[in-house]
């Protein structure tokens, strides 16, 4: 069975080939890139986008105390849980590839859902707002050298009809100082050759690096495998709760996970210092706590600056609502000197896994008798 933690662990496994080396290193040590490179990594589905990333992210590491990595990929996010699309500032080296981490980003949206079909137009709003964010905060031309930050953005592999769209948007609002673009064998499934998003007679500078799927390691053993998208998903989730949890605490499978969480103090919110927003749908106004019931929300803080796209602090499960007593019963790893700053629930499409719901006795709605006041 899969563990439902997910560590660093130094068990280097995957084979760099030469060409994507090359790819790396020149994004990283271009002699001609001041400021630091904004680099995007973009290609079809499984042709190793991620993987890429986080090499590329540890070899301008060598170079840069710290990286940016703009993550818009809501169904496999680097970093986050699934439903995010985040900023994250790393300043240390990834051991090995092919472990997933959970960082706290910088700054993040919860988007609410595992891809951008639902609602194009707000997904590119996130992405925007978080890039302009970096330029404001990381950019600025008063800044020494030895602050400079570079940034990595990794892309959604939906590269087809709207998705291509929305590639070509992303590409043109971010204007990257190098993009990589990653080819498999199915020339179907591969984005246009050249500058694709890029008008005729356009004059700026930058670098397009084509590069090969690695499929095979030294050894010819597949490196690339097909992925079964939800079960990470599902992983990524469980192993964000077990934050709740101190790291040296026994919970290593999902019987002990859905226990640990069933007898967790949640927290009890006023209701009335909270705000619900249902994103992607429509609610009637009676059934708003019927849906909350149970459901992973997002954790939002309202300002007037980004009315419409929250910042986010990180995921609660809602273990309950009490409307006699005006309590709402919240399970979530965010520290509580965050929690007192959220005013707003944002609820989508992220739901409890079901492997947890299926723990007899564990995640039903009711209430144990010890629970956490935020204030």
């Amino acid at each position: 069975m899969a563990s439902i933690t997910e560590r660093e662990e130094a068990t280097p496994s995957i084979y760099i080939s030469e060409e994507w080396s090359e790819a790396a290193d020149s994004v990283a040590y271009d002699s001609t890139t001041s400021p630091p490179p904004i680099a995007l990594v973009c290609g079809p589905k499984n042709c190793g986008k991620t993987t890429f990333s986080r090499y590329l992210l540890n070899i301008l590491l060598q170079r840069y105390k710290r990286v940016g990595y703009l993550d818009t990929d809501v169904g496999q996010p680097e970093f986050t849980a699934p439903g995010f699309l985040s900023l994250t500032v790393v300043d240390k080296l990834t051991p090995d590839l092919t472990i997933p981490c959970l960082k706290t980003p910088e700054r993040c949206f919860f988007f609410g859902d595992v891809s951008s079909k639902r609602d194009p137009t707000a997904y590119l709003k996130c992405i925007f707002t978080l890039y302009d964010y970096y330029r404001k905060e990381y950019c600025k031309s008063d800044s020494p050298v030895e602050n400079e930050m570079p940034l990595v953005v990794n892309t959604h592999g939906w590269v087809k009809g709207v998705g291509y769209d929305i590639l070509v948007d992303m590409l043109r609002h971010i204007a990257p100082t190098h993009v990589v673009k990653i080819n498999t064998t199915s020339e179907r499934k591969n984005l246009p050759v050249g500058k694709f998003w890029l008008d005729e007679g356009y004059g700026g500078q930058v670098n397009l690096i084509d590069i090969n799927s690695t499929r095979q390691d030294s050894f010819n053993r597949s490196v690339l495998i097909q992925k079964d998208a939800r079960l990470l998903r599902d992983l990524r989730i469980m192993a964000y709760f077990r934050q709740c949890f101190p790291s040296n605490l026994n919970i290593t499978t999902i019987k002990e996970l859905a226990n640990a969480l069933a007898s967790h103090p949640p927290y009890q919110v006023p209701i009335s210092s909270i705000k619900i927003r249902h994103l992607h749908s429509q609610v009637p106004h009676t059934e708003v706590f019927y849906s909350l019931n149970a459901s992973i929300v997002g954790l939002a803080v309202s300002s007037k600056q980004s009315e419409n796209i929250p910042w986010c602090v990180g995921l609660g499960i809602v273990r309950g609502i009490d409307t006699f007593k005006g309590l709402l019963y919240l399970i979530s790893p965010v520290p509580p000197i965050l929690l007192e700053k959220v005013d707003l629930l944002l609820q989508g499409f992220i739901h409890i896994p079901t492997c947890l719901l299926q723990v007899q006795g564990c995640m039903s709605p009711y209430m144990s008798g010890n629970v956490l006041a935020t204030s």
